[in-house]
């Protein structure tokens, strides 16, 4: 709830002008984005005919039914949507979602063909080997017996909204231990921005970036430094 209307879809055009950058053209860098309920519709225009996917923030457990208030996953991907956030930490917090409502929310994305990008984090800073056994079995409560692609994103609580990111370190042995155990695709968000993909390197798949994304420019810097890692590989 950062940007009004005009603004997503100012700053929607200025990303669908970064869709031709080498790094996604080549196929080295995936990009998505997420908007707010209402501005879907409008941002997938604006996206219409380039790589970059449009997603949604949150669904509902349910697919229809006396839900008001909810979105759910049929009509998210009849608006075009290919991915939806689930299980943030700000929806754990402050609205109560626990383990069991998120795995719902993870199974009504994926019979809806939606991939979620599901989000794990510990809840207070701790040794990265107790961080990464935390995330290891939040990711095994939210899929259960579902099958799917899944786009796992590591955003340990205390870092999200905080001046700098979690130490590379401990990001990389996080990230590491999930798709080393669980065999998915990682990207780090957590006050997630430029330079930092470079200090990871090939320890994560991508970003999850947040307030560092609200200038397109730092975009076009990521996307730099994912075509120089790809390159450099």
């Amino acid at each position: 709830m950062y940007f009004s209307h005009a603004r997503t879809l100012a700053w929607s055009g200025d990303v669908a002008a970064l869709a031709s950058h080498e790094a996604i053209a080549g196929g080295h860098a995936e990009l998505f984005v997420l908007p707010s309920f209402p501005s879907i519709p409008a941002v997938t225009d604006v996206f219409a005919g380039t790589p970059v996917r449009v997603g949604a923030q949150d669904l509902c457990a349910d697919d229809t039914g006396a839900f008001t208030g909810e979105v759910g996953g049929p009509l998210l991907r009849e608006l075009g949507c290919t991915h939806v956030e689930v299980g943030h930490a700000e929806r754990r917090r402050l609205y109560g979602e626990d383990d069991a409502l998120v795995a719902r929310k993870t199974a009504a994305a994926l019979r809806n063909e939606l991939v979620p990008v599901l989000c794990v984090g510990e809840p207070e800073r701790v040794p990265a080997d107790q961080a990464a056994a935390h995330c290891v079995a939040e990711v095994e409560s939210a899929l259960g017996s579902a099958t799917g692609p899944v786009v796992v994103a590591y955003e340990p609580h205390w870092a999200i909204g905080a001046a700098e990111p979690a130490p590379e370190e401990h990001i990389a042995h996080v990230c590491g231990t999930l798709k080393k155990r669980l065999g998915v695709r990682v990207i780090y968000g957590g006050s997630a921005g430029p330079g930092l993909l470079t200090r990871l390197g090939t320890s994560v798949d991508g970003l999850f970036l947040g307030r560092f994304a609200h200038d397109p420019v730092a975009v076009g810097e990521i996307l730099d430094e994912a075509l120089e890692l790809a390159k450099g590989s």
